[in-house]
């Protein structure tokens, strides 16, 4: 399923997500913009720490990029999509676990809700609250990058820093993507 077509007309959640440069934010506004073509009523959220491009649209590593809404916590989204039928949400591993019932609360209103993000950290743990959202979606789409060591797919995040932070906003200077054999988990001393 590729999120363009759906048998239904009530609500919904879709979930893309991957390792860094995968094309995660590439196809959430992808969609979007199909959405608006469309003369659908569309609001896009992000939160405040992705600041790596712009500090108020989404921007994707190639440049690609729609305007989006700046929030703090996940429970700011329900004020602005009152009157939306499309839900955007990118880098929602920022967001705090009230992301989920949200996201369910949005979609059971009937509301398409596409979100995007990382998958798993970079000590290749699930990064939450993505397992929940995925396992909540009727859509899931994981996309994959290819590794920069091997160029196989690659489905890990490699940290180039040392740091115990588990969030580390960055791009290309502090990440790399790697495949499953490629990939070094930080030592028990860096997490």
């Amino acid at each position: 399923m590729d999120g363009d077509w759906y048998p239904h007309k009530g609500g919904w959640l879709e979930v893309i997500c991957g390792s860094m440069f995968s094309g995660k934010t590439e196809e959430l506004i992808r969609r979007l913009r199909r959405a608006q073509i469309a003369k659908q009523k569309v609001v896009v959220f992000k939160p405040r720490i992705d600041d790596r491009y712009d500090a108020e649209s989404i921007v994707s590593h190639n440049q690609l990029q729609i305007s989006s809404i700046v929030i703090d916590k996940s429970e700011d989204i329900l004020q602005h999509a009152i009157f939306a039928q499309v839900v955007g949400i990118d880098e929602v591993q920022f967001l705090d676990e009230g992301i989920v019932e949200i996201a369910q609360k949005l979609a059971d209103s009937g509301k398409r809700v596409i979100i995007a993000g990382l998958d798993k950290d970079y000590r290749g743990k699930p990064f939450l609250p993505m397992p929940s959202l995925m396992a909540m979606a009727e859509y899931v789409t994981k996309l994959l990058a290819i590794c920069v060591r091997c160029g196989a797919p690659a489905n890990y995040t490699q940290r180039l820093t040392r740091s115990d932070k588990l969030v580390e906003v960055g791009a290309s200077e502090i990440y790399e993507a790697r495949c499953r054999h490629c990939f070094e988990p930080p030592s028990k001393n860096d997490e």
